[in-house]
């Protein structure tokens, strides 16, 4: 099942109290204090890891608590601190103070790490409080407690390439066919239910990050069908390719199915109108007469849009896109 809103509550260990005790051996009747101090508390840490791919574990288990420092002891001993608590999560994991809602953490590479719960400082013990005036306190201080907190998190898809279109314009196929991701496919719309991201081989040594984002339809920035609930994924994609049916029993125009698809993300997100993009115009081993086609091309030769016309059942056209998206991607194109 994929998870992209986790809410959980953290709380870091708590400080050890610091520890009253006098010296007391033979032949020593006035040894002094010798309280030592209290562990501090563990912390609560973030940690993004590329083997995780949703916030399922952490819909179900929502309570982390790291351990408390342990009290200091005599002879000067240090109280030991507690052991951290190591939350894994997906890369694109944004980590949010649920009741302020300030971004303590956004995790967007391998193995970046976050402390979002600090431990509490151990307290002194007496020992730390002698004097040449006060040889014999017994003062000493309780540890400070552990930071806690609600904490809302969201999982945004790191990728390179979105794809965005209407149900069943062919963009799971198009994965696919790229890359070795095996997202559900059907002649029926709305077969693609969660994101998918797949890796998509542009050169000898290069590749990218394409993110299949279920289908659009209009409205889909109010809520309307599924998309709605994966906009946030393609937030974060450099470069949008929008796939457009050109099929001979399509039935939605080409040059409209374009435009909805734009003012819905723009509608959802301003930048995302302004992302560099492209078009691909699906299906193109079906397209009958070629009306649509060339209605397509020529509206986009008059806009100077990038446009590919494809087929990814048969292959067709799908070199030119490969060669198309690692001229882009790896020129850095950015929004």
């Amino acid at each position: 099942m994929f998870v992209d809103h986790a809410k959980i509550f953290v709380h870091a260990g708590n400080g050890g109290d610091g520890a009253c005790s006098f010296r007391r051996e033979k032949f020593m009747p006035y040894g002094g204090p010798d309280g030592g101090d209290g562990g501090h508390g563990g912390n609560v840490i973030f940690k993004a890891s590329t083997r995780a791919t949703t916030l399922l574990d952490l819909k179900y288990r929502r309570h982390y608590e790291a351990d408390a420092g342990r009290p200091g002891q005599k002879s000067n001993r240090r109280g030991r601190s507690g052991n951290d608590v190591i939350i894994t999560v997906p890369v694109g994991t944004i980590v949010k103070d649920a009741e302020t809602l300030d971004i303590l953490a956004d995790l967007v590479a391998p193995d970046q790490s976050a402390i979002v719960a600090t431990g509490g400082k151990g307290g002194r013990g007496n020992s730390r409080f002698a004097t040449s005036t006060n040889q014999a306190p017994r003062q000493y201080e309780q540890g400070i407690p552990g930071e806690k907190r609600w904490l809302d998190l969201e999982l945004k898809l790191l990728a390179d390439v979105g794809l965005v279109g209407l149900p069943n314009a062919g963009k799971s196929t198009l994965l696919s066919t790229l890359s070795a991701a095996r997202p559900q496919i059907a002649d029926y719309p709305f077969t693609t239910l969660r994101p998918y991201l797949g890796v998509v081989s542009t050169g000898e040594y290069d590749s990218c990050i394409m993110a299949d984002i279920p289908g659009l339809i209009q409205g889909a920035h109010a809520g309307k069908g599924l998309g709605h609930q994966f906009l946030k994924h393609i937030q974060r994609t450099q470069f949008l390719l929008y796939l457009v049916d050109i099929s001979e029993w399509a039935t939605d125009d080409p040059i409209r199915t374009f435009h909805v698809l734009r003012e819905e993300l723009s509608a959802f997100d301003q930048t995302l109108g302004q992302r560099a993009y492209a078009i691909a115009g699906t299906k193109v081993d079906i397209h009958g007469q070629g009306d649509r086609l060339r209605d397509m091309q020529r509206y986009c030769e008059e806009q100077h849009i990038a446009f590919f016309p494809i087929a990814a059942v048969t292959g067709q056209g799908l070199d030119a896109l490969r060669l198309f998206l690692a001229r882009h991607i790896h020129a850095g194109t950015t929004a």
